[in-house]
């Protein structure tokens, strides 16, 4: 009976909820290893790589324009949003497995880019009602929250190399598989565990938070460690099987987390005595008074919906969205989070034409990934530290991050001999550093009434900025200079190809002018919000707001 009790405890609880966001988010990055099966999509289609940095954007433009999830969840549970979101990732990547491996007949690129686009959409339904709603679950932790799931989104690409490898050996092509099935059934599996509950108290625990950082970390480490053995040592397939198995135990672990809390909780609770709570029936007399006032001019209504609330309150969706603060932090996402999404997607290509082989690739990818996943994990839990200790605003520690970010992109720019190892570390890192500040600063300015729409609005900028960097500078560029590359060598200019430090070199030298300036925009917010975030912004935070 205590056995049945304690499963109970232990499934309905606060813990286990984060628990199941951890696995959806650990399931929530295949975009993020695009670079692995980018090469079988340009041979199988016969794709130039202005083609394939278009089937980027249009990836891009799906994972991070989450609007329809944002609003979606403003209007109903969070499981709808994950079942959505379920179906979406199935449809769109299964549509593409089927078309590499000829199941069906080569579709036009419009269609990849639709395919492409819905598949990796369901990455924002993933997010919203996965993330979101554990953010709003835990107001006064929110970095540390954001930190700690966008981590597990971060290693979601090395997991997934390595499960591919235990699963299917070395064939590119089934990876697509993988990330088709595999997230949908971990959603449907946890959609019922992941709902809105009331915040803890000013004296909630945080210490799980920790032990789950901890784990995180060692199962990071533990990828890493098998990267850098990989590239010395040749493995068998059941040396992969073997591997794949240590990971899924890994992720596991944090179950006893779950069950030590809980176990914790019920105990408490058979030893303190019933609270009684005791509702205020007191009028509101300001309601009442606002009641009474008569109805505001249709001219006031306009005006009022431009009239921001002082930082730190909820702010309306019209209100953020054409407030100062968030067009300025969103121009400095836009530079700093498109150029080093643009480094990623084209790994393999800087890669290639670098002449690293192909395994060493596939390490860029892997290390990006984690150290994505590890800069997600930095950047939540010490800019959370550093603001309640030493009240440092998150946009001074975001600019920084843009600033860093430059040091990658030059190294790639420049070709130094064996550096594309230290650039995908600054890459990967910088770029998960990016997206829990950007997440945290949007709910302390804006609040978190509306916080699932504003959550996503702010994930646009990364695909803006793809866009103008990967395909109109960079795919553009790489076409040019391969062309080049062929007409001197007595070809047609229309070769695939390019071989050389001079693929990308300007490119990355454009893309680290872009991130300087991204810098400059971040200091400018720094500048506006230097007394909002000295004066302490932690208050007690309402439990639903918009989202249910």
């Amino acid at each position: 009976m205590r056995a049945l009790l304690l499963s109970r405890q232990v499934i309905r609880g606060r813990w286990f909820m984060v628990y199941a966001c951890l696995l959806i988010m650990s399931a929530a990055g295949g975009t993020y290893i695009f670079g692995i099966y980018s090469p079988v999509l340009k041979s199988s289609l016969n794709y130039n790589q202005k083609t394939l940095n278009t089937l980027s954007f249009f990836k891009d433009l799906g994972a991070n324009v989450g609007i329809i999830s944002g609003l979606i969840n403003e209007v109903s549970p969070p499981f709808v949003v994950l079942l959505v979101g379920a179906a979406m990732n199935l449809f769109g990547y299964l549509m593409i497995y089927l078309s590499i491996t000829g199941h069906i007949a080569r579709p036009p690129v419009w269609k990849m880019c639709i395919y492409i686009c819905v598949g990796a959409n369901s990455q924002t339904f993933a997010n919203t009602g996965a993330l979101v709603t554990c953010v709003k679950n835990f107001p006064e932790s929110r970095g540390i929250v954001l930190g700690l799931l966008k981590c597990f989104v971060g290693l979601s690409g090395a997991i997934f190399t390595q499960l591919y490898l235990a699963f299917y050996g070395e064939d590119a092509k089934s990876l697509v598989l993988l990330i088709a099935w595999l997230p949908a059934a971990i959603s449907i599996v946890f959609v019922y565990t992941i709902r809105i509950m009331e915040p803890p108290g000013g004296d909630a625990k945080i210490q799980p938070f920790y032990y789950f950082m901890y784990l995180a970390v060692g199962l990071g480490g533990y990828l890493l460690v098998f990267i850098i053995v990989e590239k010395v040592a040749n493995f068998s397939r059941a040396e992969y099987i073997a591997n794949g198995a240590v990971v899924v135990f890994l992720l596991f672990l944090p179950i006893a987390v779950v069950v030590n809390e809980e176990l914790n909780t019920l105990m408490k609770q058979g030893k303190t005595p019933p609270i009684t709570v005791t509702v205020d029936q007191t009028p509101d007399i300001s309601v009442q008074q606002e009641n009474s006032m008569p109805k505001s001019s249709a001219i006031k209504r306009i005006t009022d919906m431009f009239r921001p609330p002082a930082r730190g309150d909820d702010y309306s969706i019209l209100q953020a969205l054409v407030s100062l603060d968030m067009l300025i932090l969103f121009f400095a996402t836009i530079c700093g989070v498109g150029g080093t999404l643009t480094a990623i997607d084209n790994m393999g290509q800087i890669g290639g034409s670098l002449g690293y082989p192909s395994k060493s690739i596939n390490t860029f990818v892997s290390l990006i990934s984690i150290w994505n996943a590890m800069g997600r994990l930095v950047a939540g839990f010490v800019s959370e530290i550093f603001l309640k200790r030493y009240d440092f605003p998150r946009p001074l520690m975001l600019t920084g991050v843009l600033l860093l970010a430059c040091a990658g992109h030059l190294l790639i720019a420049f070709g130094v001999p064996n550096s594309l190892y230290i650039a995908s570390i600054i890459i990967g890192f910088c770029f998960g550093a990016q997206w829990p500040l950007l997440f945290a600063i949007i709910s302390e300015i804006f609040g978190l009434k509306y916080y699932s729409t504003l959550y996503n609005f702010g994930g646009v900028a990364s695909p803006i900025g793809s866009y103008i960097l990967n395909v109109r500078v960079t795919g553009y560029l790489y076409d040019r200079e391969a062309g080049r590359q062929n007409m001197a060598a007595g070809g047609s200019g229309k070769e695939l190809g390019c071989v050389g430090v001079r693929c990308f070199r300007l490119s990355f030298l454009i893309i680290t002018a872009a991130t300087m300036v991204g810098a400059v925009a971040s200091l400018l917010l720094v500048a506006r919000t230097r007394k909002f975030f000295i004066r302490g912004i932690y208050m007690p935070v309402p439990a639903s707001g918009g989202a249910a």
